[in-house]
């Protein structure tokens, strides 16, 4: 019961026995909605337009010559309805039309239609009491993708484009992403377009009624997750972002590889007719079971509750073996070198990098007593690295030119008691094998961690980059910090930034976008070895920043 409702009633989104009607249902009376509900009051009746500015097709204003009340020394109790209001309309245009469009977003949400409880209060507000799914009494059947006179009463942004990840209906208002665009701001509802089908977007699965994409492919990570959650997805429609205009409101057919402009209302019914998949029993056991599965507790390896002890899921379970793993590698080269068995050896090449390489299968080929020459080096995830590490005028060896300023922060610099051990200091370690490779990178005070995995199963792929440290001033190093994450979201990796730390992923991307990016990184390992001295300024982000992609844009032939 809402206390201070001046009026009640209930609202169908669709009519549940002509949902073809487009047509949304309203039944509303004076007073408390219980006897509304139940049946026992005569109420009045409205049927509107589902499409804005959802005009009335149907009105029925009854008798109404009594209301359920709130009594004053509480409970409720039945009372006669003032004489002027028995013959009055209950609910006013402005609230008709209100209801109508908080019923289209609960739709949206719900992605079913919508029996919903309301009230207006005593200060003419519509209030949502509840809201449930709407059983229909019958589902139509299947459409073809031929319905009569579309493209004649509707205006066609374009068709017969791109493919479809994911087959469906989806409404509502077109977000394009443009460079630089924050997914934070993307609404509730949106359909989202961007230039690529990247790991990225999947951020936003929960609020977007759809996908479009001028670059994409139906095996990616993007097409899985949208499959997974029924989304509909529409890739490579090669300028989609050209054709569609940022807030338009437009209409999704994937199964049709067609977008209107408009809402299309003989579509939007279908839009809502898969069982949403959190109403699913498969979806309900697997939230539960995920408990014991995603969460990480174990975060650092210097914690006293890393041990085997201190497990409490699978992921924990996963981040403790291979943690251990690879410090048995390492422990193997800095302890062992003498041992046969041990495939270690040192890079040798022309660049000031003291890289140690470990292969644990199909990384290296040929003898390395002497050292290990770059076209020795099998393992495809690092030869793209060192294909970008070598890149022209990548490394800078003229002698830093570091001001007073970044000089005393530079003294002010410390590193843990872990990373001066003897093994670690000035040491470069690399892990590989023929499709993965694990480096750890100190140049001075620059840190840097990279882990890829690269294979023609597009669901196994994955890169984590990591960078941190400096010499300079923070003002400096903050900038450099703008500039990896401006980079890196451009080219798709999912960035997170604190302080002087850059951490991204790139996960599920197919074989020849991940070489790429790889490249790119060994770009970003050479360049940014003295780039926080040379931050001296705001513009220098832009500067830089056009400097990596001109480079990338002459490596992809665009």
């Amino acid at each position: 019961l809402f206390r201070s409702a001046k009026a009640s009633g209930v609202m169908y989104t669709y009519d549940p026995v002509r949902p073809e009607m487009e047509t949304m249902i309203i039944n509303s009376a004076w007073g408390l909605g219980e006897p509304i509900v139940a049946g026992e009051v005569p109420t009045d009746a409205f049927v509107l337009d589902r499409q804005p500015p959802n005009d009335v097709r149907e009105m029925q204003i009854v008798r109404k010559d009594q209301s359920m009340v709130l009594r004053g020394c509480g409970g409720i109790g039945i009372d006669g309805v003032e004489e002027e209001q028995r013959t009055e309309s209950s609910l006013t245009k402005r609230q008709l039309q209100e209801l109508a469009r908080i019923g289209v977003r609960l739709e949206r949400y719900f992605k079913r239609p919508q029996d919903i409880e309301f009230a207006v209060d005593q200060q003419e507000r519509v209030i949502v009491l509840q809201s449930r799914q709407l059983r229909l009494q019958h589902e139509r059947a299947p459409r073809a993708c031929d319905l009569t006179g579309l493209g004649d009463k509707y205006s066609i942004i374009f068709r017969g484009r791109g493919i479809a990840a994911m087959e469906g209906i989806a409404t509502g208002e077109a977000w394009v992403m443009r460079e630089g665009g924050d997914l934070k701001d993307f609404p509730m509802g949106g359909i989202l377009v961007a230039r690529h089908a990247t790991p990225q977007l999947a951020r936003v699965i929960n609020r977007a009624t759809g996908f479009i994409t001028d670059v994409g492919s139906t095996t990616g990570h993007l097409a899985t997750v949208a499959r997974e959650f029924r989304v509909p997805a529409l890739f490579n429609t090669e300028n989609g972002t050209e054709l569609i205009r940022h807030g338009q409101e437009i209409t999704l057919d994937t199964e049709c590889l067609t977008v209107y402009e408009g809402i299309v209302q003989e579509l939007q019914y279908y839009s809502i007719q898969e069982e949403p998949i959190e109403e699913m029993y498969e979806y309900r056991l697997l939230r539960r079971v995920l408990k014991k599965i995603e969460p990480l507790n174990l975060t650092d390896p210097e914690a006293d509750n890393f041990t085997p002890r201190g497990c409490r899921t699978y992921h924990d379970l996963t981040r403790f073996v291979h943690e251990k793993a690879v410090e048995t590698i390492i422990d193997l080269n800095f302890y062992h070198a003498h041992n046969r068995d041990t495939q270690a050896g040192r890079l040798v090449w022309d660049y000031p990098l003291d890289l140690i390489l470990i292969d644990v299968g199909g990384g290296i080929e040929g003898e390395h007593e002497k050292g290990i020459r770059p076209e020795q080096i099998t393992s495809v995830p690092m030869r793209a690295l060192l294909r970008g590490m070598s890149y022209p005028g990548m490394w800078d060896m003229s002698p830093a030119g570091v001001d007073f300023s970044s000089f005393m922060s530079s003294l002010t610099r410390t590193t843990s008691v872990r990373s001066t051990s003897p093994e670690d200091v000035g040491r470069n370690l690399a892990v590989v094998s023929a499709e993965y490779t694990n480096i750890n990178f100190r140049l001075g005070y620059h840190f840097t961690v990279i882990d890829a995995y690269v294979s023609d199963n597009i669901l196994d792929n994955h890169i984590y980059f990591r960078f941190s440290g400096g010499v300079t001033e923070t003002t400096r190093r903050a900038r450099r910090t703008r500039l990896l994450g401006r980079i890196l979201s451009h080219y798709d990796f999912l960035c997170e930034m604190h302080g002087d730390i850059v951490v991204a992923r790139l996960k599920r991307t197919d074989r020849e976008r991940m070489l790429q990016r790889l490249f790119l990184l060994g770009l970003l390992v050479g360049f940014t070895r003295q780039l926080d001295v040379k931050m001296v300024s705001e513009e220098m982000i832009t500067t830089f920043f056009n400097e990596i992609k001109t480079i990338m844009e002459k490596e992809n032939g665009k």
